[in-house]
């Protein structure tokens, strides 16, 4: 049995690395799906490719989308969930919400945030929104891959949305289905 179980393991050793070799190279930023380290035995190509707990191909998102915005953890999203101060907004499409979303957030879409700043305690005049009484959230999507909250919070701040007044949860669904955290699905 020994004998069986250390030659599958070797194989598992062997055919590990060829299957990533087969796998699909996902970009790890907007430039590069690679990056060669110097090693004690040479040099490494460091690569990403889809698992399933990946969520999707985007690409590594930097921790600040925007100069001001406040990157946050669980212990801040889980604050907010618990106060009337700060929105917790999911900004993911209908689709990956209604998979399984944090319990308390609220939805707007990423690619409608910057229509829907009344939400956050905007007004519009003019043509122009007017901010200053807007009311402090913190925006998520699938984790550090996923492109969809960053680009919300750009077009939020272009609109006038104070970025000193978003939070960032980067790790986003990805970190908090990881964490074990409760989620709900059906969410609309």
């Amino acid at each position: 049995m020994i004998k069986i179980l250390a030659v599958l393991a070797g194989l598992a050793f062997v055919v590990a690395p060829a299957l990533a070799d087969n796998a699909e190279h996902l970009q790890l930023n907007k430039e590069q799906i690679q990056v060669t380290v110097q090693t004690d035995d040479g040099p490494v190509e460091i690569t990403r490719v889809m698992t399933p707990c990946a969520l999707n191909k985007g690409w590594l998102q930097p921790l600040i989308p925007v100069e001001g915005i406040k990157p946050v953890t669980e212990i801040e999203v889980l604050e907010a969930l618990s106060s009337s101060e700060t929105m917790v907004i999911d900004m993911r499409t209908v689709e990956w919400r209604t998979t399984a979303t944090i319990p308390g957030s609220i939805h707007i879409p990423y690619t409608e945030v910057a229509d829907r700043l009344d939400e956050l305690g905007c007004k519009k005049a003019g043509g122009k929104w007017n901010c200053k009484n807007a009311k402090p959230f913190i925006g998520f999507c699938n984790g550090p891959v996923c492109p969809q909250s960053p680009m919300a919070m750009k077009a939020a701040v272009r609109e006038g949305f104070p970025a000193e007044k978003i939070g960032y949860y980067r790790g986003g669904m990805l970190a908090w289905q990881a964490l074990g955290f409760t989620t709900l699905e059906g969410m609309f």
